[in-house]
């Protein structure tokens, strides 16, 4: 018998999508599934979805909860999994039919805790982005965590498109009610691992809403971001201080990633004191990761963009999104 994984998928407000996703689960190639629905207290049908879902298969198991967030549901999940190995999928998300088979070969192939693939990006007018290489390797802590820190495109924090050994979690747990949760928790499942298995080739299919939590109107929290990215770069610089450059690039990309959120929403103007502090940050350090040698070219421009001031960024960013269809 093949080993227990269990399939985590927090529902909250999918009503349009969760049949796409349990759906997809339901379909493996690996069929020792213990598929667990998080009901995290969702306001439409959702509910009702997964109450039936668990009446046609015996592997699905439904938690009713308060609404608590993403993290405490994930949290829950794993509290009451069974399984040897976790992976998550977000509900209006879907995976390919051997994405729960190709990470446990990994996995076992490698003798590594973690097994990472990589993801498409779809938006809901279906278009579809691949930047794949269909690659399988197995690299060590440190090398994914230099690639992580340069933007390496399949090796990311993100909780989905990963299989996990469950004993990661006696110890780790979604910072319950913080955005960005994601980038506050994997580095320290990473940091467990010796080694961690790559299958490069998109198995996970992830799908950007404008209505999701961290892609809607700008607020105060999405400052998040920048905190949990100081508590992973701080965690790396302190095992590797060779990462340097690469924590300094990955810190700068957390300003610009929260500025980016900025400039698109309606309401700017209401957070001056925000913009100052993040082109303040922008313009201190700014210099130094444009020249380093392993920058991205999209970082660059982002750079470029920043000297001539706020408003031509904010011209730059939105254009940018519109000839990507972004936006």
């Amino acid at each position: 018998m093949k080993d227990l994984i269990s399939v985590i998928i927090p529902v909250y407000n999918v009503e349009k999508f969760i049949n796409r996703c349990v759906d997809s689960v339901i379909h493996q190639s690996y069929t020792n599934l213990e598929i667990i629905l998080v009901d995290d207290g969702s306001p439409d049908n959702c509910p009702t979805i997964c109450d039936n879902y668990s009446k046609q298969d015996s592997r699905i198991k439904v938690i009713h909860k308060k609404n608590g967030g993403l993290s405490d549901a994930r949290n829950v999940g794993i509290e009451h999994s069974k399984g040897k190995y976790i992976t998550f999928i977000d509900s209006d998300d879907y995976i390919s039919n051997d994405y729960v088979e190709i990470l446990y070969k990994l996995i076992t192939k490698y003798n590594s805790k973690i097994a990472v693939a990589d993801n498409y990006i779809f938006y809901e007018d279906g278009n579809i982005y691949d930047n794949s290489t269909g690659i399988k390797q197995c690299v060590s802590q440190s090398e994914f965590f230099e690639k992580m820190l340069w933007g390496i495109r399949d090796l990311d924090n993100g909780a989905w498109t990963k299989l996990y050994d469950a004993k990661l979690f006696e110890n780790v747990k979604y910072p319950v009610g913080r955005l960005y949760e994601d980038t506050a928790t994997t580095y320290k499942l990473i940091g467990q691992c010796e080694r961690i298995a790559i299958y490069s080739k998109p198995i996970y299919y992830y799908m950007k809403r404008r209505d999701s939590i961290t892609q809607g109107e700008f607020n105060e929290n999405k400052m998040q971001l920048i905190k949990s990215t100081e508590e992973l770069t701080e965690y790396i610089r302190d095992r590797y201080p060779k990462l340097e450059e690469g924590c300094n690039r990955k810190m700068l990309w957390a300003y610009f990633s929260t500025l980016s959120n900025l400039v698109v929403c309606k309401n700017d103007f209401k957070y001056e004191n925000i913009r100052k502090q993040l082109f303040s940050y922008i313009r201190k350090n700014r210099k130094k990761v444009f020249f380093y040698s392993k920058t991205p070219k999209r970082d660059k421009m982002a750079i470029l963009c920043s000297i001539f001031g706020y408003n031509f960024y904010k011209i730059s960013w939105k254009f940018y999104l519109k000839i990507t269809k972004k936006y």
